[in-house]
């Protein structure tokens, strides 16, 4: 079934099971991680991994784990003690326990969950079902609390409302506006990652779901200098010709000819296109792409779209990564799907660069394929049933499953490739809790206090207790600096005085104003300027580009320490 929708000849992986479940094994050539290695691995990820080294700094070790919640926390103990067993069978000695380091499994407060951050079962109160995806308090968290109150089912399937469609998902306004994956500065998204790998172990633990994680194989580099090409090598070796470039330069051009083309045309993806023909434009492609001689004007859509899925499928390793690969076909057994949105949220965040920006090119892509669905045919199930077999199937990652068994794998699989398409725009978000986990460990860490065994607990409830850097609230419209540095144009700074209201689209509708003011004084009439925004900077955060929505004296108040510019926007979010 499913080699006949992907046009391959791979079969879908079986890792991931429920936690008491044998799973298959793996075949030869990607060999899963042993026992003990799966820990060392996860605990180095997540930034940990001082806590099985000796002389580790303790300050690393409890500066991170000051943030973390008490499920969280609980899921670091986990994987300590499972690492320290595995330890004792091979009769090595134990780390260091962690609670010799970290006296209970976290040092704040509990967390609280209002009704707003859990969905509204409409059989209760008579509303068409809507899904409130929070995301101020921590996913795991959020799951711990539904499964004390019994809210979450152990088995199941998303479910859908009669029309068969997904259903809506609000994501509550914050006033620190949406932060995106791209906001925010390499140095921060890092602790995003580790963080963010720490909440999706604990959210798995509660669902009892077992991932078992494969080695990244080696694998011999073709010749070849667009297909089977690894996606960084491809997208390091582009920025040498476009430096803003954040996805191979060929995918653009395919994408980019398949939307001005193909998603009118009846049953794109659907409809295979001719065998000779895709590979003799692959062989054109390659020898002739980079020189400037490839044309697309004779082209046909099928076959560029069947070129499209060729390409995913011969990356040397899956799009989705062979390290969690196994992790997102495991959100298909995630009952509930706020929960499954949960897990792709943090799934996306842990992608390396290279294939997050790949992945949502293409999704962007397959969305609006969906959105032509009267033209072309395809409906949102038609195109992730189709499309789903490229990314979730790999030779790196192989499994032995049955012929019975495949199809409804496969069902599942276009399960979750579905929620990558309609929810894409929520699941590209950094949730409001790891950037608040980020600003809290960026501020412990400039801290800088010495720990030391015996005065953890104190010097931890001092941090979390310490105000004196937080700004008088009952102060009246404070007045702030914001520097401006546009490029070569324009540099300076200017004041703005805050009040509730005041937003960061309102500071460079003021910024705008005053750059109009400026050229009319002179007689320069009306000058066309590049798209700015406002950056946040140093303080809680290392930079972080400010949504329009945000309100200032909200992140006044958040990060008094840190300072506003105004600057031009990169060059790839301005698409040049």
């Amino acid at each position: 079934y499913f080699v006949q929708m992907a046009s391959g000849t791979y079969s879908l992986s079986a890792e991931t099971t429920k936690t008491g479940e044998r799973g298959d094994p793996p075949a030869e050539g990607a060999p899963c991680l042993s026992e003990g290695e799966q820990e060392e691995q996860w605990l180095q990820d997540a930034g940990l991994s001082t806590l099985i080294r000796e002389g580790g700094e303790d300050v690393d070790k409890v500066v991170l784990l000051s943030t973390l919640t008490r499920t969280q926390a609980a899921a670091v103990q986990r994987r300590l003690d499972s690492y320290t067993c595995s330890l004792r069978k091979r009769n090595k000695p134990a780390p260091r326990d962690v609670r010799d380091i970290f006296a209970s499994p976290v040092a704040q407060t509990d967390v609280f969950l209002s009704r707003s951050a859990i969905s509204v079962d409409p059989q209760q109160t008579g509303t068409p079902r809507e899904e409130i995806f929070n995301t101020d308090v921590a996913y795991c968290e959020q799951a711990a609390i539904l499964l004390k109150q019994a809210r979450l089912p152990q088995n199941g399937s998303c479910r859908r409302r009669d029309d068969g469609t997904l259903p809506k998902v609000i994501s509550p306004q914050c006033r620190l506006g949406v932060t995106r994956i791209q906001d925010l500065s390499q140095q921060d998204m890092k602790k995003v990652r580790q963080l963010a790998l720490i909440d999706m172990t604990a959210l798995c633990d509660l669902l009892e779901l077992e991932v078992k994680r494969h080695k990244t194989c080696k694998r011999k580099i073709p010749e070849s200098c667009l297909f089977g090409v690894p996606l960084a090598l491809l997208v390091e070796n582009d920025q040498k010709i476009k430096a803003s470039t954040t996805i191979p330069l060929f995918l653009q051009a395919l994408l980019s000819f398949l939307e001005k083309k193909g998603v009118d045309s009846e049953g794109i993806l659907r409809v295979p296109g001719s065998q000779i023909r895709i590979k003799l434009l692959q062989q054109k492609l390659e020898t002739t792409f980079y020189t400037g001689g490839f044309s697309w004007d004779e082209v046909s859509p099928n076959d560029a779209a069947a070129l499209l899925k060729k390409f995913i499928r011969e990356l040397p390793s899956p799009l989705l990564t062979a390290e969690h690969l196994n992790t997102f076909s495991a959100v298909r057994d995630v009952p509930e799907l706020k929960q499954k949105l949960h897990m792709l949220n943090l799934l996306i965040l842990l992608l390396p660069e290279p294939n997050r920006n790949t992945l949502k090119a293409l999704l962007e892509f397959l969305s609006k394929v969906v959105s032509r669905e009267r033209r072309n045919r395809m409906n949102l199930w038609a195109v992730s049933t189709i499309m789903a077999p490229n990314l979730f199937l790999h030779k790196a990652v192989p499994s032995r499953l049955t012929e019975g068994v495949e199809k409804g794998q496969a069902e599942r699989a276009a399960d979750v490739m579905r929620l990558l398409i309609r929810y894409q725009d929520l699941l590209w978000r950094i949730p409001n809790f790891l950037m608040s986990q980020v600003r809290k460990l960026n501020e412990n860490s400039s801290r800088r206090y010495q720990f030391y065994d015996k005065r953890i607990k104190n010097l931890l409830r001092k941090i979390h207790t310490d105000s004196r850097d937080k700004p008088d609230k009952n102060s009246s419209e404070p007045c702030r600096t914001v520097k401006i540095q546009v490029g070569d144009i324009l540099s300076g700074s200017m004041e703005v005085h805050l009040n509730v209201n005041c937003r960061a689209s309102d500071l460079l509708a003021q910024f705008h104003q005053d750059l109009c003011r400026s050229d009319n004084s002179k007689g320069n009439g009306s000058s066309s300027y590049p798209e700015c925004a406002i950056y946040e900077v140093g303080g809680n955060i290392g930079e972080h580009c400010l949504d329009p929505d945000a309100h200032l004296l909200d992140l006044y108040n958040s990060n008094p320490g840190g300072e506003w510019v105004i600057r031009l926007k990169p060059a790839a979010s301005r698409g040049l």
